[in-house]
């Protein structure tokens, strides 16, 4: 079982509290993370993509490192760890794309994949007079298809001549090309839509757990990729991402979230519903409509494990064992303690990394 971390490349990482650790993005801080990921036996380390914050008195998510300059970096001083950057779809072209993770490949040779952002917050284009109109929200995997198709045809061929409603190439060229022609491609899609994306050009999706110690909610999502997956003949794997919040005992890794929970920046939370609110025909199982959950906004409403080393291990094997999954993505309060917490005191007592 793969097991990754979700690097904090903007501000205060995934917690939307006034009393979570706080902090600003660097690379000295993600190189600190990756490379104690990497000290520890993961297996891969991806960066996201954010153009807007939400604001708020944690000011949260408003300073962010760019994704694939952050892993290009990255690549230069880790050895064997795999390193995924996030592409905004809106906002990159794809020739420019394919040729900017053949150079990273070229730092890191098998090292390095893409994952697909489509965009489901307008805010963060409008800003750069980016934003195509909410038909985006309908289209937008549409899209996507096309953006994949020109990137993959550049590393096989060296040659594109795509012609689509969203990009048309002609005669554009990539060369050198990746050693293998080849670059992994990773998507984040909840719903349905997203799903089929997933299972028809991506080699892995990333699924949201939910709730707070329901390490299984995530089940039937998963299931629904096996299905899709299944249909289009392809092996893509689920990869499913869980925030990490551990202690020496239940209670006091308890204490520690309630207290994230009571002291959540509101006003930061406000703006976040609002932006997912602008896709009115999303449907429920849609980032848009899952992060702004009430029940746990205030960790963008993934699956979060509270607890003792030993309950957390425990949990994160009964994650392994759901069927379809092929890798875990981890986020932690406290990224570089929780980090080497996960290495000593967690990862030992999993059955999924053993042998």
């Amino acid at each position: 079982m793969d097991i990754g971390v979700f690097i904090p490349i903007g501000n205060n990482g995934w917690l939307i509290s006034k009393s979570s650790p706080q902090y600003l993005p660097t690379f000295e801080l993600n190189k600190a993370i990756v490379q104690k990921a990497e000290e520890h036996g993961l297996d891969f380390a991806l960066s996201m993509i954010k153009l807007k914050g939400f604001g708020g008195e944690t000011e949260f998510w408003d300073h962010c490192l760019e994704s694939f300059t952050l892993m290009a970096g990255l690549a230069a001083v880790t050895d064997r760890i795999k390193l995924y950057a996030s592409t905004p779809i809106l906002v990159l072209p794809p020739a420019i794309v394919a040729r900017m993770a053949t150079t990273v490949d070229s730092i890191a040779p098998g090292r390095f994949g893409i994952n697909i952002v489509t965009g489901w917050a307008p805010g963060e284009y409008s800003q750069m007079g980016l934003w195509p109109g909410d038909e985006h929200f309908g289209n937008r995997y549409d899209r996507a298809v096309e953006y994949v198709t020109v990137m993959k045809e550049l590393w096989r061929d060296g040659v594109s001549n795509f012609k689509g409603e969203f990009y048309e190439m002609d005669d554009c060229v990539l060369s050198p090309r990746p050693a293998d022609g080849h670059i992994d491609i990773v998507a984040a899609g909840q719903s349905n839509t997203g799903m089929r994306f997933a299972a028809e050009h991506a080699d892995y999706n990333f699924i949201l757990g939910s709730g707070v110690n329901t390490p299984l909610a995530f089940a039937d999502t998963t299931a629904t990729l096996v299905d899709a997956a299944r249909e289009t003949g392809r092996d893509v794997g689920a990869v499913s991402l869980f925030m990490v919040i551990a202690d020496e005992t239940d209670e006091a890794a308890q204490a520690k979230w309630q207290d994230y929970h009571d002291n959540a920046d509101r006003a930061a939370l406000a703006y976040m519903a609002g932006e997912s609110a602008s896709d009115t025909n999303a449907d429920d199982s849609s980032t848009a409509r899952t992060i702004v959950l009430p029940e746990g906004a205030v960790n963008f409403n993934m699956g979060t494990l509270v607890g003792s080393y030993e309950t957390v291990a425990r949990m994160l094997d009964e994650v392994a064992e759901v069927n379809g999954t092929k890798g875990i993505m981890l986020v932690f309060d406290d990224f570089l303690e929780g980090i080497e917490n996960f290495g000593t005191r967690i990862q030992p007592l999993m059955k999924c990394r053993q042998g």
